[in-house]
């Protein structure tokens, strides 16, 4: 053992982090590791971009493990609990970010059952029934010097409350993810879980890619633009919300919605 305990410190906390191989998820998996904690580093498909996110979080300072699942199969999320705690021990923090947008933007009244389905299976029952299992895992726990056990984050969106009429599934399983997020705050409070929303806004990540002159003329070139911040958001700004809900700024707070969205929710004149 080394006799410098800087030289290997302990981490703070343990993470299990979905969809954290590319996008908001590496952000935020990057952000955690700053903070000195241990993520597991969920995806479906991408092992190579999970290992680059690996190589990523130990670069920042902290370390963790890459686990494939796909959060809308039961079997594949009872995986991933007891990997991650097979690994850490415990998981201090579940930040439910895996999410897909429809594969093709269909009018509302053109919208098909197959991408109905696939959304809500992933975006939705996905992090239900994960969340299930973690918060029993957490109450398993043993509590903090405060009484906590642990810590639940769901990234939404925007969609939440705002329409678009061509992907009216992705809008309405953001918004069952933000119920769902006061249902189990009112649920786990006694047990020492806090649960939190974060929305985030217009966020550069590849699910963006394909409507960016869209929203770069709404954002930077319309006389006012849709954003008082007249910027796009990054993966790292969401990130540095989640680290903050992970460093316990946030005690007294749970069911609380965080909108990390350069100002987009104020209704302006």
């Amino acid at each position: 053992m080394s006799t410098n305990p800087s030289a290997h410190p302990a981490p703070k906390f343990s993470a299990l982090v979905t969809g954290a191989s590319r996008g908001i998820g590496r952000g935020i998996a990057i952000e955690l590791a700053k903070a000195g904690g241990r993520v597991a580093i969920n995806y479906a498909g991408n092992a190579e971009a999970a290992t680059e996110a690996l190589e990523l979080v130990r670069a920042a300072g902290g370390d963790g493990f890459i686990v494939q699942g796909d959060v809308a199969v039961a079997a594949d999320r009872e995986r991933l609990v007891a990997e991650t705690v097979a690994r850490f021990g415990r998981i201090d923090l579940l930040v439910n970010n895996a999410g897909v947008a429809p594969k093709v933007r269909a009018d509302l009244l053109d919208a098909g059952e197959e991408s109905f389905d696939r959304l809500f299976a992933i975006n939705l029952k996905g992090p239900f029934f994960l969340s299930q299992l973690v918060a029993k895992q957490m109450i398993a726990q043993a509590p903090d010097a405060e009484g906590f056990r642990g810590r639940i984050v769901n990234v939404t969106s925007i969609s939440v409350y705002t329409a678009s009429i061509n992907r009216g599934d992705y809008c309405m399983v953001k918004a069952g993810l933000a119920m769902m997020t006061k249902l189990f705050a009112d649920r786990l409070a006694n047990d020492g879980i806090n649960v939190y929303e974060i929305r985030p806004g217009v966020i550069a990540t590849d699910m963006t890619g394909g409507v960016k002159e869209k929203y770069d003329k709404l954002i930077l070139q319309d006389e006012r633009g849709i954003t008082p911040i007249r910027r796009w958001g990054k993966p790292e700004d969401i990130g540095r919300a989640v680290r903050a809900i992970a460093e316990d700024r946030f005690p007294f707070s749970t069911g609380a919605c965080f909108d990390v969205d350069g100002g987009f929710h104020l209704q302006r004149l």
